[in-house]
């Protein structure tokens, strides 16, 4: 599979070379010193298109990529309202367009045991429950696009929480998202429930870029070839794992 990477910092060297090891071929790097070589013709050079920049132009990065009409993977945060856009954009040409806030296998795994536990809290109302996400310094967008899935997660299943908030909680109904900025720290997040008498945590750490940049090229090896919007979801299989499709 001949692959196309769009940002090419340390997240695209690492997609490069797990890519690599499992046969596929690099076909195109784009990075700030050469963005005029992003053009339809280069990029049609390629199978698939896997994104990691920053959400000042992730949105423009996508575009570009959906009308040259080659399937994208795409795994900047901090967008969010210009994911239906893009994924209209993917429909109206005929190709594919693939977007997580995480692309680890834990982490994928890590939501749904978050809906679960999120579920069997709501006969459960003296638990209170915040979110906590430690990143690196470099990362641009607090809070981290995987806690506020997480959030959403919860607020999917857990009926007394209506809204995700910013560091505290304004109102009983809130869940706070707090946001730490360390140097060299991966990801790390928390769910914490806590009541008077006890709390229930569950934790996901990593310990390095590998699993974001396997499960990158894992979407990338899923969507080549196909037409229609997905989720990390349909690659892992988890629609059927977890709700019985």
């Amino acid at each position: 599979m001949n692959i196309a990477l769009v940002g090419y910092g340390k997240m695209g060297k690492a997609i490069e070379r797990i890519a690599q090891e499992r046969g596929h071929d690099i076909v195109l790097k784009i990075a700030t010193a050469n963005r005029h070589e992003f053009t339809a013709e280069n990029l049609q050079r390629a199978d698939v298109v896997i994104e990691f920049t920053n959400p000042e132009v992730a949105k423009e990065n996508v575009e570009i990529c959906l009308k040259a009409g080659v399937p994208v993977v795409c795994g900047s945060t901090g967008w969010n309202e210009g994911l239906s856009h893009a994924e209209y954009t993917a429909v109206e040409n005929k190709t594919a367009f693939l977007w997580a806030s995480n692309f680890s296998v834990g982490v994928n795994l890590f939501f749904e045991l978050n809906k679960q536990l999120a579920r069997l809290m709501n006969d459960h109302g003296e638990y209170n429950v915040n979110v906590e996400e430690t990143h690196h310094t470099q990362k641009k967008d607090a809070p981290s696009g995987t806690a506020i899935t997480i959030a959403e997660g919860i607020l999917d299943h857990l009926e007394r929480k209506t809204r995700w908030t910013k560091e505290t909680e304004e109102k009983p109904e809130d869940i706070a998202i707090v946001a730490h900025r360390i140097e060299n720290i991966p990801g790390t997040h928390v769910v914490k429930y806590t009541s008077d008498i006890d709390d229930i945590e569950i934790t996901h750490t990593a310990h390095n870029r590998e699993g974001f940049a396997k499960g990158a090229v894992l979407a990338a090896e899923f969507v080549a070839g196909k037409q229609g919007v997905f989720t990390m979801k349909d690659v892992l299989g988890l629609n059927r794992m977890f709700e019985g499709k």
